[in-house]
């Protein structure tokens, strides 16, 4: 029984990572310079914030931001085992915190993500189940954004190490579309060009 039990372990440790059968590779995303056909200044906009929209509405960005209490996992966006509640201040409940489990970093033995902010988004920036122009108008709004003017959603976005982790977020997970920094771009090239919203 104890040999089984080893042998089990040992090929969780070293196997080949399962992806709720997501092929393995991430999508890229277009650069800003590639929207400059685009004569009309407001289509423009809303194309780059639907080449956006790929990492808005992916797994790793939509398990955190949940329509409800309790945060999703995985590519499927099954509710997180075990059940946990966001808390009064999106770090769980005072019995189990985030913390508790999501350690400093990503630790890949066990498949935990962690992050030293780990915690979900705030109720007002829950985007589950929105389509991309609910999305748009929701992110552009400082009462639904945290706070944020569009110029501190473009640092949010582009360089916040909490979102960063989107992009990589351990062994066997997809990460987001693309790279932080050209999420960041498409965000600000997007502001850039009036903030407007896809239909």
């Amino acid at each position: 029984m104890r040999i089984k039990v080893l042998v089990a372990l040992a090929a969780l440790l070293t196997g080949t990572p399962t992806l709720d059968g997501v092929s393995e590779q991430s999508v890229n995303l277009a650069t800003p310079e590639s929207f400059a056909s685009i004569a009309d200044t407001a289509a423009r906009s809303a194309a780059m914030f639907t080449e956006l929209g790929k990492v808005l509405t992916h797994p790793r960005c939509v398990n955190c931001h949940p329509a409800g209490d309790h945060p999703h996992q995985g590519e499927q966006g099954r509710l997180h085992q075990p059940p946990v509640e966001r808390g009064a201040d999106g770090h769980g409940l005072p019995a189990m915190r985030c913390s508790s489990c999501h350690q400093q970093a990503n630790f890949d033995p066990a498949r935990i993500p962690g992050h030293p902010e780990w915690h979900l988004a705030p109720r007002e920036m829950a985007w589950e189940g929105k389509t991309l122009g609910e999305i748009c108008a929701q992110i552009k709004d400082p009462a639904r954004n945290g706070g944020r003017s569009l110029e501190e959603l473009v640092h949010h976005i582009g360089t916040d190490t909490l979102v960063g982790w989107a992009w990589a977020p351990g062994f066997g997970r997809l990460p987001a579309p693309g790279t932080q920094k050209q999420a960041g771009a498409l965000v600000e090239a997007w502001v850039k060009a009036g903030a407007v919203c896809p239909n």
